[in-house]
């Protein structure tokens, strides 16, 4: 049962990688051919979610582009 089970264990962390990747890959050609929903947005892409050192209180990231 020893060998079995970390096999199968990781047979499925593989499975579970591999259908992540085909969600992102679908994603991003969703959002290549609809561009009028803008860019597809990675986890953690955002002020929300990364906490950027640039978030204010207001919760938006400044960028030296955004210096003009």
């Amino acid at each position: 049962m020893g060998i079995q089970t970390y096999l199968i264990a990781m047979g499925l962390i593989l499975v579970l990688l591999g259908g992540w990747v085909a969600v992102q890959y679908f994603a991003r050609a969703f959002a290549a051919k609809h561009p009028e929903f803008g860019p597809a947005r990675e986890e953690g892409g955002g002020c929300g979610t990364s906490h950027c050192s640039s978030c204010g209180a207001h919760n938006t990231c400044t960028t030296d582009d955004d210096k003009d």
